[in-house]
């Protein structure tokens, strides 16, 4: 029961990743609210009763920051404080740079960059008046290594790294650490619906021959809230089977 007491806010956690994290963390000890953007989540709020703890679901678009600070006073309500924030959210919107949107450009550095400045904003205040918290980050491959037709995207992975490397240095005097995972090719369900042919390529390319599964990264998220990963701050975890060597 390593999150024993501990309470968690996961963002984008209704599916894949998210999920996963957000019944690990149940079966850790930990109470775990979830934020995503349909409006209900009582299915996974059973799912992770189901686990023995203690589960809410707050709808909430993270772009948006007076959305993010009513969920947030809505978790801080039920729990009465957040010890560990997932900013787990994020969307894809790909083209090549010719055929990208300005639409596209934005709703993508809204969610996955704007959003982890929102939903951080909101809840760091009162880890700083407690005196510890975690925050970890969800960056990805692409932002290390850049990837064709997913400007966006890497951009605001990229654009992550900095902010979790910046929020190191400026939270960890008040015993706040900051971290970031960088998931690589993850068996997600839209991944698994990628042709086949495609799939295997993955593989192929990372020296483990298999893609990552979300438990993988679930459980880099559970070390990184750990008080195992206590002096652990401004790291980028790459989870993704050695495929950037």
């Amino acid at each position: 029961m390593r999150l024993q007491g501990k309470t968690a806010l996961i963002t984008g956690g209704l599916n894949g990743l998210g999920r996963e994290t957000a019944l690990l963390f149940a079966r850790e000890g930990a109470r775990v609210a979830v934020c995503d953007l349909p409006p209900d989540g009582g299915e996974l709020v059973s799912a992770i009763e189901a686990q023995r703890a203690e589960g809410f679901y707050a709808s909430a678009d993270v772009s948006q920051l007076p959305q993010v600070e009513a969920m947030v006073g809505a978790v801080l309500q039920k729990f009465g404080g957040i010890d560990i924030l997932i900013n787990n959210a994020g969307i894809t919107r790909d083209a090549t740079l010719l055929k990208m949107t300005s639409e596209q450009w934005s709703q993508v550095i809204g969610v996955n960059l704007t959003g982890v400045f929102n939903c951080t904003k909101a809840v760091a205040p009162q880890m700083v008046e407690r005196g510890k918290g975690r925050i970890i980050n969800a960056s990805s491959l692409v932002g290390i290594t850049g990837n064709f037709g997913q400007t966006n995207y890497a951009a605001s992975k990229a654009g992550l790294i900095g902010m979790t490397q910046t929020w190191a240095r400026e939270l960890g005097p008040k015993g706040i650490t900051v971290n970031a995972v960088a998931p690589g090719f993850i068996a997600t369900d839209m991944v698994k619906k990628m042709p086949e042919k495609v799939l295997q390529a993955m593989r192929e390319k990372t020296p483990m021959r298999r893609l990552g599964e979300p438990r993988d990264i679930a459980n880099a998220y559970l070390f990184l809230a750990s008080d195992e990963a206590d002096f652990i701050n401004g790291a980028v975890i790459r989870v993704d089977g050695g495929l950037t060597l």
